[in-house]
């Protein structure tokens, strides 16, 4: 499946469901953040995780509530996903552009250490192009 088409974002989702350690998550943590990636071989593409309320989900269209947004373009999403580029060296660099409540997204670094799971597995069926 094509990185971050609709196929891609419902596996993700379904895994991100399914993923215990991940969903306790969604009892002590509470953020919403949309992704938002322009350019790509779908044009923009908006997609979410929405952590709280005793649960965790991931799927098209924005948070709701949302806390953070990320903007990127297709080739950085592309460079952050496959390793060439690290998010932190993305966002020094202004190539993911962050708005809304940065230190809750610090605060909720452990959503995207157990995410680290899901993605990699997810990887492995997924094309960069």
């Amino acid at each position: 499946m094509r990185y971050l088409s609709l196929d891609w974002i419902d596996e993700i989702g379904r895994r991100v469901a399914a993923d215990l350690s991940l969903q306790a998550l969604g009892s002590t943590l509470s953020i919403g953040i949309t992704q938002v990636v322009s350019e790509g071989p779908d044009d923009t593409v908006i997609y979410h995780l929405q952590v709280g309320n005793d649960a965790v989900t991931f799927g098209p269209g924005p948070a709701d509530p949302e806390d953070v947004r990320l903007e990127q373009e297709w080739d950085t999403a592309v460079a952050v996903a496959t390793g060439e580029m690290t998010a932190e060296d993305a966002f020094i660099t202004g190539c993911i552009r962050l708005g809304g409540n940065a230190q809750l997204l610090l605060e909720s670094q452990q959503v995207f250490a157990a995410l680290d799971a899901v993605f990699t597995a997810v990887a492995e069926q997924t094309e960069y192009h």
